[in-house]
């Protein structure tokens, strides 16, 4: 037995002469070997499109609500920003009276 080869599926769909000689004719323009490869190949490319829309509008909202949540219900400042602020107040102090 091959362990490279992959384990396959199949898949059956109808369709109307029309839609088949349709789609055979844009496989053989295409320059596909065979209207399996056409029809394959393009649900693939269309899938993985659909697929990072939707991934990057998931991610989005998820980045929308942890912003949402950070704004709505902060969390108390450092012990790291609490120094950093009170450095930049000394700056700012000496700044001012030089």
């Amino acid at each position: 037995m091959n362990t490279t080869t992959k384990e396959q599926a199949r898949f059956d769909a109808r369709l109307s002469k029309e839609q088949k000689h349709f789609f055979e004719k844009a496989a053989y323009l295409g320059g596909f070997r065979s209207l399996t490869d056409f029809v394959i190949l393009t649900v693939q490319e269309k899938a993985k499109e659909i697929i990072k829309e939707k991934e990057q509008i998931i991610a989005s909202e998820k980045d929308s609500q942890l912003f949402f949540d950070a704004i709505t219900n902060p969390k108390p400042p450092s012990k790291t920003l609490k120094s950093a602020y009170e450095d930049y107040n000394t700056f700012i102090s000496n700044s001012k009276n030089d």
